[in-house]
């Protein structure tokens, strides 16, 4: 089973399809170019829903109200840093029970 083998049906199927002449036609059909222009430069197809017109502005809005958020309780943010900041009590269930 050696593939090099001239009368190995591999090497007989390759040199016939090498022998064969390459007859195909390699120009584009007719109209192809002007096909293709006219798509390039054709307009922007049509939005498909409004999810997709309106997902940008959904997303500054979700942005502008996530700042606008911590804007507002901003002194409660920082009132509950500076609550963990202070020192433990000795007895840790008598600072629990007074929270």
């Amino acid at each position: 089973m050696n593939p090099n083998d001239p009368k190995h049906p591999w090497a007989r199927l390759a040199a016939a399809a090498r022998r064969v002449p390459d007859v195909r036609d390699t120009a584009a059909p007719y109209g192809f170019a002007t096909r293709v222009a006219a798509l390039g430069l054709a307009q922007e197809r049509a939005v498909a829903s409004l999810v997709e017109r309106f997902a940008l502005r959904a997303l500054g809005v979700a942005c502008l109200l996530a700042v606008l958020s911590v804007a507002v309780n901003y002194s409660a943010l920082t009132k509950t840093i500076v609550a963990e900041d202070e020192p433990a009590a000795d007895d840790p269930i008598a600072a629990l029970l007074d929270a």
